[in-house]
């Protein structure tokens, strides 16, 4: 492939994902939507981020791993209910951080 036309692909993917983006900004301030769709859309972020970090910290060495001996696991673990109990995104974090920084010096 030329670098004209890799340059041009470049360009014309860039194009569209503003098109994209843009055509959603323009109809949500005249879209209305009922009300139990705008309760289910606040669920959203969340739903997302469990769905990248949970197989992340279940997955140890490339295979689905449940055990005591996944370490990440635990630290997810401890800084889920670091999460639920505080309700902090920084003490979350953190908690999640350091216990994996202690479980693996421990092993």
């Amino acid at each position: 492939m030329s670098s004209g036309t890799l340059w041009l692909t470049i360009l014309g993917i860039g194009a569209g994902t503003f098109a994209l983006r843009l055509s959603f900004i323009h109809l949500w301030g005249r879209l209305r939507l009922p009300p139990v769709c705008m309760r289910a859309l606040h669920y959203v972020p969340s739903a997302v981020l469990a769905a990248l970090v949970v197989p992340a910290l279940a997955r140890h060495g490339g295979h689905l791993e449940l055990t005591p001996d996944n370490l990440r696991l635990l630290a997810g673990t401890a800084a889920a209910l670091a999460a639920w109990y505080t309700r902090s995104v920084l003490v979350t974090l953190g908690i999640g951080m350091v216990g994996l920084w202690v479980l693996q010096a421990l092993v």
